[in-house]
């Protein structure tokens, strides 16, 4: 496998959907965790802009949130509490005691559960989604292959705001 400068994995220029998906998924979550390297506690704190309060540290809480919900709730079915809490839908709030590494932890765990969910499921098999999300969607019948593109293009999403903020924070900039 070859990778980036910055030692994230390139995916492959040629491969069949399933592995096409999952390595762009892969190189997003791992350009995530690359935002968040080297940085200290209170670096990590930082609110992107007024009146934001998006964190690199939320943004990774996000993420598990996000990786617990499409893969186990809606894909597999699952009935599971909010990762940080009841308190804490979309996982952007901060607890004082909570640090990157107990978020990263979490989030790795969230990561390594959906993998085992989808490892055997074709890109056809549907998860279902809330009512609620059913209507902006238009089924509540979502597939594997749609769940896959969402969350490259969440994550995608949400490392543009990680650019902005670590750019912010150190001047740190590039993929």
């Amino acid at each position: 496998m070859n990778t980036t400068p910055d030692g994230r994995p390139i995916p492959p220029p040629r491969a069949d959907e399933r592995a096409m998906l999952e390595a762009w998924l892969d190189f997003h979550r791992t350009t995530l965790a690359l935002k968040c390297s080297g940085l200290k506690g209170d670096q990590l704190r930082i609110a992107a802009a007024s009146p934001s309060s998006m964190t690199l540290l939320g943004l990774v809480q996000h993420m598990a949130e996000v990786e617990r919900n499409w893969f186990q709730r809606v894909f597999a079915g699952q009935d599971l509490v909010p990762v940080f809490g009841e308190g804490n839908l979309d996982g952007f709030r901060l607890q004082p005691e909570r640090g990157l590494d107990e978020a990263m932890n979490a989030w790795q765990s969230e990561i390594t559960r959906g993998r085992e969910l989808i490892a055997d499921a074709s890109l056809d098999d549907d998860g279902r989604l809330p009512e609620q999300e059913a209507g902006h969607v238009g089924d509540q019948g979502v597939s594997l292959r749609w769940i896959m593109v969402h969350m490259i293009e969440e994550y995608a999403r949400h490392n543009g705001h990680a650019d902005l903020i670590r750019e912010q924070i150190d001047g740190a900039t590039g993929a």
